[in-house]
């Protein structure tokens, strides 16, 4: 069932509910009330049939009724998908009515925003909204015609009817996400969340991953309350639809009700599951109208670096950050990235190269390692770039070459500067490898050999007895030694693209080659 969280329904006054109801008068008890509303037609039928007209007709007693009016029992019928009759003749027909009715009497001034009152039937509790507009909801239903005085009590027409069935406000209630609710209640929400005809799942901040997002944010729990952002930050937690644990896949793109951004599962090799960089902790607490997952952060719409290299058409690099279980750092909202984002055509390309498939490399156990060497763990614009090595998050160093252009490594820097809300991201031309540039306190410079491509030698002039290393398009070292004639033997390697380093003295020498 879809939610209308904005419909905005007419407010209806005292004197209109009074004429709805007739001419009541104090001589009148709120059953009497009821009987004179050409309007509840059905209710009185249904406090007939459950034999509730004696105690409501009790002068000496004091009731609060919330009465649902022939509309709400109409929409009641069509979503239980039963008649009038199958209604009145239900075993649960007293305990749906007793929910409608609290002890004592409850003007329409007496009821806060968030206030929780235990009716007759006692099997779950009705929860009270009162919006800023002075709108009053009790659970999903809107009060149509507000205190209608009767001898025994007073009567509130609905235009929904009440089913006590455990939903997810209730779960969040029960299970301690205080300030969740809270917050929901601020952000005059209940009546989406108590909908027992709703389908929902919520992702339910933890009171200390909250705790936390403030600490981020740098403002009060007062603060949160009285932005607002909050309903927004609140839907953004929230789909319009019933989602198990079990139905989330690694990479899912989830669109929740505050549809400014989507939500980015991971589902890691351990079965942990992520929402953005907000970990599931406490997945699967079913109500009757949804499921609520418990995670350990608050999640914001806020554009990221992923976002970025979704928006922007980087598939394969999108791909294999989802591949590597990397979403949730690169969500991360209160982090700065700095990402070099090779394109669909480096990524082609390394692959040719590699003489492997697309598939070979998002099954690499190195991939997150590839990936990191991209990666910086601060926000540095291509203004701020300047000539030397810089660390990445894989650990080892990138070169950046400002002599012609923005290199890095011997990347091209193609696009530059699609900043985001967590960082920048720069487009580059080709992958870069790990290890490849990891050099200390060294001078740097191209060499060439041949012949390249080799089937089982590579030539380079003038390095007699100097030190070499050759890495794979992973970073590892597949041979070193010290160069014979000039001549490094690599029949034995594997077919492939390589990276050769020469060290001689405090030089060091980069050259690449094919292995065919």
């Amino acid at each position: 069932m879809k939610l209308n969280l904005f419909k905005s329904i007419k407010k209806i006054t005292l004197a209109t509910a009074v004429s709805l109801f007739g001419m009541a008068s104090y001589a009148q008890t709120v059953y009497d009330v009821i009987a004179s509303s050409p309007d509840h037609t059905t209710l009185e039928a249904a406090i007939d049939a459950a034999g509730l007209t004696t105690t409501l007709s009790d002068p000496t007693a004091e009731f609060t009724v919330f009465a649902p009016n022939d509309a709400a029992f109409t929409a009641l019928l069509s979503e239980l998908g039963i008649t009038a009759t199958d209604l009145l003749a239900s075993s649960d027909l007293p305990d749906i009515l007793q929910y409608h009715v609290l002890t004592g009497t409850t003007n329409a001034a007496d009821i806060s925003n968030g206030d929780i009152v235990t009716p007759l039937n006692n099997v779950n509790t009705l929860k009270l909204t009162v919006t800023s507009t002075s709108d009053v909801y009790v659970n999903q239903a809107q009060v149509n015609g507000a205190d209608i005085p009767a001898s025994n009590g007073v009567v509130h027409s609905l235009n929904a009817a009440l089913l006590s069935n455990e939903t997810v406000a209730d779960v969040a209630i029960d299970n301690g996400f205080n300030t969740l609710v809270a917050a929901v209640v601020q952000a005059e929400l209940l009546p989406s969340l108590t909908d027992p005809f709703a389908e929902l799942t919520v992702f339910a901040p933890s009171d200390a991953a909250f705790t936390d997002a403030l600490t981020n944010l740098g403002i009060s729990a007062a603060d949160l309350l009285a932005s607002p952002d909050l309903q927004d930050i609140l839907l953004y937690h929230v789909l319009n639809t019933e989602v198990a644990s079990s139905g989330i896949s690694n990479g899912d793109l989830i669109t929740p009700l505050n549809a400014n951004n989507t939500l980015k599962a991971t589902v890691k090799s351990n079965g942990d599951v992520f929402v953005n960089h907000a970990q599931v902790t406490m997945a699967d607490v079913t109500a009757e109208n949804g499921t609520v997952h418990g995670i350990d952060k608050v999640v914001l719409e806020n554009e990221t670096v992923v976002d970025a290299a979704i928006d922007n058409g980087f598939n394969i690099l999108t791909q294999a950050v989802v591949a590597a279980e990397l979403l949730p750092a690169l969500t991360n909202p209160f982090e700065e990235y700095t990402v070099f984002a090779p394109t669909d055509a480096a990524f082609n390309n390394y692959i040719a190269d590699a003489g492997i498939t697309a598939a070979d490399l998002l099954a690499d156990n190195m991939l997150a390692n590839i990936l990191l060497y991209h990666t910086l763990n601060m926000e540095v614009l291509s203004v701020d770039l300047t000539n030397g090595m810089v660390t990445t998050m894989e650990g080892n160093d990138v070169i950046i070459d400002l002599s012609n252009g923005v290199m890095v490594n011997d990347a091209n820097v193609v696009t530059a500067d699609v900043t985001t809300e967590n960082g920048v991201v720069h487009a580059i031309d080709k992958v870069l490898v790990p290890g490849t540039a990891s050099i200390t306190e060294m001078e740097l410079a191209n060499i060439s050999i041949y012949p390249n491509p080799t089937t089982k030698a590579i030539k380079i002039s003038n390095f007699e007895n100097a030190a070499y290393k050759i890495f794979n398009s992973a970073g590892e070292i597949v041979k070193d030694g010290i160069i014979d004639n000039n001549v490094i033997q690599v029949e034995n390697i594997k077919n492939g693209t390589y990276f050769l380093h020469i060290i001689e003295e405090n030089n060091v020498y980069t050259s690449q080659f094919i292995k065919q």
